[in-house]
């Protein structure tokens, strides 16, 4: 069955927040006297903050991720721009009445604003938050959450993302699954979680869909 609808991930897929992150986790480490290296950093994309921080120090987690949203929203606007091809896509994709989702682990809050800043929030059905699940990425409740708002079937859906928890979660709810080569996790790296298909640019998404 051809694919009918779409869900995105948003920072690394849709949206360029990755130096924001970057400057918001070295401020919350420089903050707690802790130095990790810009790579390592990059590993700490994708899962929820608090489950990072808990990582590194259990008791000051929650404060760390306090620490980190504070930054990540004053400097928000300073930083995040489009990914190349992003809007056009999604306007060709939505011509088609194909339906478009948002699956993030942000929460509403920085969701709404990068969904502002970008002007890309009307294009899509719904938008599913780390406020909306008991369980985030790579769980499939969220994918399964935003399939069942848009009335969706698991053989015509296609999750589309930049890290392993995009992939997997789509994977634990029986959906299709694209890894974006424009990650910073590495495209040879995101291979070795069997996505359906590997994006170039988010053009590829209009071949793959016949639009």
């Amino acid at each position: 069955m051809s694919i009918r609808t779409i869900l995105f991930d948003l920072d690394g897929t849709l949206i360029d927040t990755n130096e924001l992150i970057i400057a918001s986790f070295l401020h919350t480490f420089e903050h707690y006297n802790y130095q990790f290296s810009r790579q390592e950093i990059i590993e700490f994309n994708g899962p929820p903050l608090f489950d990072t921080f808990r990582s590194i120090n259990p008791e000051k987690a929650q404060r760390m991720v306090e620490t980190y949203r504070t930054h990540n929203m004053n400097e928000h606007d300073h930083y995040v721009k489009v990914f190349p091809y992003v809007e056009e896509t999604l306007q060709q994709l939505k011509a088609k009445d194909i339906k478009l989702g948002v699956v993030t682990t942000k929460m509403r809050q920085a969701v709404a604003k990068g969904l502002a800043i970008t002007q890309i929030g009307d294009y899509f059905d719904t938008v599913i938050t780390l406020d909306d699940v008991n369980k985030p990425k790579p769980d499939a409740e969220p994918v399964l959450k935003a399939m069942a708002e848009l009335n969706a079937d698991t053989t015509s859906t296609l999750m589309v993302g930049d890290n392993s928890h995009d992939i997997q979660s789509g994977h634990n709810a029986s959906v299709k699954t694209a890894a974006v080569a424009w990650s910073y996790k590495g495209k040879k790296r995101l291979m070795q979680y069997n996505p359906t298909y590997m994006l170039e640019d988010m053009r590829d998404l209009l071949s793959i869909t016949g639009v």
